[in-house]
């Protein structure tokens, strides 16, 4: 019963009538992607029925590790609604969030996010290995220590670095802009 609701949430009246199922929207975009010499992730945006961004995986097409589908689509949609925040918005992912994405996630603040297949899922089909990242182990190193983490992080802490933030402080109140 609650998957059947879950499953109907997915499915939206867009203006007009017209039905829209984004999760699988979300998928065909991950497999247009994968056909085109992507990898399988894909990410949609909605809020009040409507797609306001979507974005396939760009990695492997523009070598930059950070042109997630979450990353670009939730850049898309910031800057298409002026704001940082996506308050009221339905986010659909093909699969649980890389720890940048998830951190993404958290920081635009979406009402939901809805993935469509986990790691366990996939990784008969499809393994992401990375020099210092291994899912197995990569949450555990958010809670150690940044001198005890295996990516090697060096401190040159400058006083003048503080003062950016003074500075930023001084010209906003101490305030950050809300949505």
């Amino acid at each position: 019963m609650q998957s059947e609701a879950r499953q109907s949430d997915e499915r939206t009246r867009m203006p007009g009538g017209e039905s829209t199922d984004f999760a699988a929207r979300t998928i065909e975009l991950a497999r247009r992607n994968v056909e085109e010499g992507g990898r399988p992730f894909a990410c949609v945006i909605v809020i009040d029925g409507e797609v306001v961004a979507e974005s396939p995986n760009l990695v492997a097409q523009t070598h930059d590790p950070t042109a997630h589908a979450e990353i670009l689509a939730i850049r898309d949609a910031c800057t298409r609604l002026g704001t940082e925040h996506l308050v009221g918005a339905t986010i659909y992912i093909l699969a649980l969030p890389c720890p940048m994405c998830l951190g993404s996630l958290y920081y635009c603040s979406p009402d939901r996010v809805v993935f469509l297949s986990t790691r366990e899922a996939y990784s008969e089909y499809y393994v992401d290995d990375r020099k210092y990242f291994e899912f197995a182990g990569l949450y555990d190193e958010f809670s150690k220590r940044w001198d005890e983490r295996r990516l090697p992080l060096q401190a040159e802490q400058r006083p003048e670095a503080l003062e950016v933030y003074r500075r930023w402080h001084e010209l906003n109140g101490g305030a950050r802009p809300r949505a």
